[in-house]
């Protein structure tokens, strides 16, 4: 897509402010240094975002006692110059804004979904094998060459998509050819789900270099809670890759599937403090699903379990209290995206074989990136269903069509003509929503009194940030 002069002022702009604040930060309070900023998003995005919230942010960054005064000192502090404008410019600017607008254009124009994100994963191959993993079925045959991968990014940008997340398989077995893409894509924001082994130093110069890369770690509690998921050993070789990261001042996060017996160790003070005693300054949450033949259902929670998530993830990451870290819960938080994202609506999901997918734990597909356009593949009978159904449910508490609304996934897969992804062991759609049909009933009530509690038909219209 060739860029225009405004865009090309535009940018500059932006990226003449960061280096301003960047620099100012190291002698000046963050109330000078965090306003100027805020007046240049406003002065962008601001017929996109409610008023409300600028004013949130001033009100924020002019309180020197808020933990998240506190939480963006830390990261101004600790963060490589490089790594944080860079992040700021693809992520923020690139993906947040600029992208976005051109996605909702090409949603208009292409009568599909356009998504913000694309998750991809590199190949199947893992060294470890953790339960629960839907990948540790698919063995270790299946890749996206780096051809493949650039193909996709080099599409979706046309398509107003600046933000890749890598996931696998461990995707840093493929750490070189992420590396190359992120050398050939520099406007892009590119992330990655990884169990942290392979991080080494050579790794870190890399994030150094590039600037447009960073990582979450996957860590599910304690030593004997992580271990018993995921191998003897793999406790500490995850804490070291944190901390050899925070010796190179590259910002990073952790990736924590919660589950029946995980779920209060995983959000206790402890274990949070130990994590940002470590440098993490994000973490994301995902409720466990029961996606594979020989997945347990005794890891689901129970409707009292996951409702003390919905409270502890919004206490942990509350303007007051909680921790100094960015939380975020992928179910419990549906009702801040009015439901389900998936199908393309706001991300997809594209496996090793190249089948694109409407999400990470959907393993059901009409369309290959290796046989067409990213574009058609959007277009796919799966993600054109997806688009008309959603909102699944009128309740964001119950978003997806294969957890809480079971039903609904087979139907879309069925009408479709969707096959499974899975080349190792095919699970129906009727197994895997089978799994899900209790946990939904059980689910229902409770999600239905906190909807209630919180919300009024007025307050749930779509609106701006």
């Amino acid at each position: 897509m060739a860029k225009s002069l405004a865009y090309i002022a535009e940018r500059k702009a932006f990226e003449m402010t960061l280096n301003s604040i960047i620099k100012k930060s190291r002698n000046q309070d963050l109330a000078s240094v965090m306003l100027p900023l805020v007046d240049k998003v406003e002065k962008i995005m601001g017929d996109d975002w409610e008023a409300s919230s600028f004013e949130m942010l001033r009100n924020l960054a002019n309180d020197p006692d808020s933990k998240w005064t506190h939480y963006t000192e830390r990261i101004l502090r600790e963060v490589d110059p490089h790594i944080l404008k860079t992040f700021l410019l693809n992520a923020g600017y690139e993906a947040g804004f600029r992208g976005y607008k051109t996605s909702c254009e090409m949603k208009k124009k292409h009568g599909c979904n356009i998504p913000w994100i694309i998750l991809m994963d590199p190949t199947t191959a893992c060294n470890l094998h953790c339960t629960g993993c839907w990948a540790a079925e698919y063995g270790n045959r299946l890749n996206l060459s780096f051809e493949e991968m650039d193909k996709v990014i080099t599409e979706g940008k046309e398509l107003g998509i600046y933000a890749y997340l890598f996931t696998g398989g461990e995707p840093l077995i493929r750490k070189d050819d992420i590396i190359r893409l992120c050398e050939k894509h520099k406007d892009v924001a590119f992330h990655a789900f990884t169990n942290g082994t392979l991080i080494d130093e050579k790794f870190c110069e890399d994030l150094l270099r590039v600037g447009n890369f960073f990582v979450s770690v996957s860590i599910e509690g304690f030593e004997e809670s992580n271990d018993g998921r995921r191998g003897e050993g793999h406790y500490h070789k995850a804490l070291a890759a944190m901390d050899l990261m925070r010796k190179h001042r590259i910002p990073f996060g952790v990736s924590i599937c919660y589950t029946s017996r995980n779920y209060l160790t995983v959000t206790s003070d402890e274990f949070l403090d130990m994590l940002i005693d470590k440098g993490c300054v994000f973490a994301w949450f995902f409720h466990y699903m029961p996606v594979g033949n020989n997945a347990s259902t005794d890891l689901l929670l129970s409707p009292e379990q996951r409702k003390y998530m919905y409270h502890k993830i919004r206490e942990i990451r509350g303007i007051e209290g909680g921790k100094e870290l960015f939380a975020i819960d992928f179910q419990n938080d549906g009702e801040f995206v009015h439901g389900c994202v998936a199908g393309g609506e706001r991300y997809c999901h594209i496996n090793a074989n190249g089948d694109v997918e409407p999400c990470v734990f959907i393993h059901y597909s009409g369309a290959n990136i290796k046989e067409k356009s990213l574009l058609e593949c959007l277009k796919q009978p799966l993600f054109m269903a997806y688009k008309e159904g959603q909102p699944f449910n009128d309740n964001f508490l119950k978003p997806c069509p294969m957890l809480e609304n079971p039903e609904i996934l087979q139907q879309l897969v069925n009408k479709t003509g969707a096959k499974s992804t899975d080349l190792e062991a095919p699970e129906s759609c009727e197994h895997l929503c089978g799994k899900c049909t209790e946990y939904a009933k059980a689910w229902a009530p409770v999600a239905d009194e906190l909807w209630a509690a919180g919300h009024t038909p007025a307050a749930d219209k779509p609106r701006k940030v």
